[in-house]
């Protein structure tokens, strides 16, 4: 039988941490390892932890200085390759959400062939109350995306929401210190093997409030997305994983470098105009009408300095 092991990152989580681990108890399918790494916490986060040692399977590692949220879950899955056995399975965890409890029954039974499943949330807010009834339809994301949209930069998976199996784990590592998010890159890895699935199924109550660091949505301006994409696509480019990829992918992604990196110095790229006409539901994977797709493309020629100074853009 496959082990589950839960990895936990940390940082100054007392608020919403006891509420967290006791829905870890009500779980039907308990995990067989929770590996938590604290990301040097001033609260009682660590004292909060240990108080729950005898309850749950915890393995705690404190830092001492904060080295952010990829860093903390980048060492907790280093130390799930080195206790897991290939057929394992590894979940992700944040510290203010709710698990539901047939949350891990029913993302193991639903994984199959597949290197990764995912599901759907109950949004909360911070005092518990719902405020929308499904984080998918909340947020407009689409299921499945194909891997030229990812590598554009879009994402549909959150961590807290996906079970992976550890077998994953020797491409997934070491995560590039460039990946702007966790289980972007996670989820990209497994597309790039067997593949990842989305289930209908809501297993966490996925609470939004002002500490997030990842929410509905995105806190970074225009110019900010674009750069966050550009480093994106260079970490693929400079990768190992970019040899896994198609021909036909790794040329669309050394085009799409291209075009990235030149829409930041660039007034406008006319000459972009064919190729994000061509490439426009690879793009903007949320449209599908020719009315919609338009005003987007021609968007996409305009530059950064051009947007900044003449359409007041940030």
């Amino acid at each position: 039988m496959s082990r589950i092991f839960i990895v936990l990152a940390t940082y100054n989580g007392e608020r919403f941490l006891s509420a967290f681990l006791d829905s870890l108890l009500k779980l039907t399918r308990q995990a067989d390892s929770i590996i938590v790494i604290d990301d040097g916490s001033k609260d009682t986060t660590v004292s909060i932890l240990k108080s729950y040692e005898g309850k749950l399977p915890l393995q705690i590692f404190c830092e001492e200085k904060n080295q952010g949220h990829r860093a903390a879950f980048a060492k907790g899955l280093e130390m799930a390759h080195k206790q897991a056995r290939e057929n394992d399975l590894i979940a992700l965890a944040d510290q203010d959400d709710i698990w539901l409890p047939q949350k891990l029954e029913i993302l193991e039974a639903h994984i199959g062939n597949a290197d990764l499943v995912f599901g759907d949330a109950e949004v909360i807010d911070s005092g518990g109350e719902t405020i929308a009834e499904s984080w998918r339809e909340e947020g407009n994301i689409l299921s499945h995306l194909t891997t030229e949209t990812l590598l554009t930069g879009f994402t549909n998976v959150t961590g807290c929401l996906t079970l992976f199996k550890a077998s994953l784990l020797p491409t997934i590592l070491p995560i590039p210190q460039t990946v702007p998010v966790h289980d972007q890159w996670i989820t990209f890895c497994a597309a790039q093997r067997n593949g990842y699935i989305p289930i209908p199924d809501k297993v966490v109550k996925y609470r939004i409030h002002a500490g997030n660091v990842i929410g509905l949505g995105t806190k970074n301006t225009w110019s900010q997305k674009i750069q966050t994409n550009q480093i994106w696509i260079e970490t693929i480019v400079h990768d190992a994983i970019f040899e896994k990829l198609s021909p036909s992918q790794q040329k669309f992604a050394i085009e799409y470098d291209h075009y990235i990196t030149k829409r930041q110095t660039t007034f406008c790229q006319v000459t972009a105009l064919f190729w994000l006409w061509k490439h426009r539901t690879v793009l903007f994977p949320h449209c599908h009408k020719m009315k919609s797709f338009l005003p987007r493309v021609l968007f996409s020629m305009v530059g950064v300095p051009l947007a900044k100074t003449f359409l007041g853009k940030k």
